[in-house]
């Protein structure tokens, strides 16, 4: 699932194989891109940079050219040496960016757009972004101003919700956002009115612990950036990799209470906590959220 630190790997290894480099080849299945290629080709510029901001990547062409994707749930980035076969399958390409050496592909990717420096400022996505996690000039305090901020302005707001809302803080995605909630004791369904700047304070400083942790670059000066699974706990399992997320139904790492599972927000996202370590905090007038402990299979039909 592409969150912010996906993104960043995946910036970084482009970065290594492209930066620098002459386009001599573009390919693309998107029309809008097409039409972009055919008025101002790609073919012939310089990849000046690539670069994430939270979940969107950038890659800057020479000529005031820069290609904004985002992933959503199932895009992604491959790199290929020249003439080495794809992963998948052509159907599913809808960004080819060739060079001397490389092939970048983009699969599945559903947004994909072209931009000058002018039309990126006046964009209403990428530049509302609120602090990038994984930046180099991100501070734990910057995260504290904003979250209280957004809290002063919604209170009844529910703090898994905050978490995800990428003009909050950039970078946090569905797996982050339970793992971040358990690890500071907080019930993710909790107002933003309950929430104490202490409380604040450990998330984002989690938030940027844990994100920093799976960008660890241990390749030296190869491309591959990085290969495993997303982890939060400190077990190398590949079993027990996260705290909460996905595990609906088990017992809780630390306390061993059964994980709960709950749809959340407008956008009906799955939200994991454990009700014992993630204790409720409703200034009286609401009762605890309850979630889903057992895990409903379907059979196959006609069984």
């Amino acid at each position: 699932m592409p969150e912010g630190d996906t993104i960043y790997r995946a910036a970084r290894a482009l970065q290594k194989a492209l930066g620098g480099k002459v386009v001599t080849g573009f390919e693309t299945g998107l029309a809008k891109l097409a039409r972009v290629n055919d008025d101002s080709p790609l073919v012939g510029r310089v990849v000046e940079k690539v670069e994430s901001r939270g979940k969107w990547c950038l890659i800057f062409f020479s000529g005031d050219l820069i290609l904004v994707t985002h992933m959503l749930m199932s895009g992604s980035w491959h790199l290929y040496r020249t003439g080495e076969k794809w992963w998948m399958g052509r159907e599913r390409m809808r960004v080819v960016i060739r060079t001397a050496d490389w092939e970048a592909v983009g699969f599945n990717i559903p947004v994909a757009e072209f931009h000058t420096v002018r039309s990126l400022e006046r964009s209403d996505q990428v530049p509302k972004l609120g602090p990038d996690i994984l930046s180099e000039e991100f501070t734990i305090g910057r995260g504290v101003e904003r979250l209280a901020a957004y809290g002063r302005e919604n209170p009844e707001a529910e703090i898994a919700v905050v978490l995800l809302n990428q003009r909050v803080l950039a970078g946090l995605g569905n797996v982050y956002k339970s793992e971040v909630a358990f690890a500071a004791g907080v019930n993710p369904f909790r107002a933003m009115r309950t929430i104490t700047p202490r409380e604040m304070e450990v998330m984002v400083e989690v938030s940027q612990r844990y994100m920093k942790a799976n960008v660890v670059d241990g390749a030296g000066d190869g491309i591959v950036t990085y290969s495993g699974n997303r982890r939060t706990t400190h077990s190398s399992n590949r079993e027990e990799r996260l705290w909460v997320y996905g595990r609906q139904g088990q017992e809780c790492r630390r306390c061993g209470t059964l994980v709960m599972m709950r749809k959340q927000g407008v956008q009906a996202r799955s939200t994991y906590w454990c009700p014992e370590c993630q204790p409720w905090v409703g200034m009286g007038e609401t009762a605890a959220p309850v979630g889903k402990t057992v895990v409903t299979r379907r059979g196959k039909i006609g069984c």
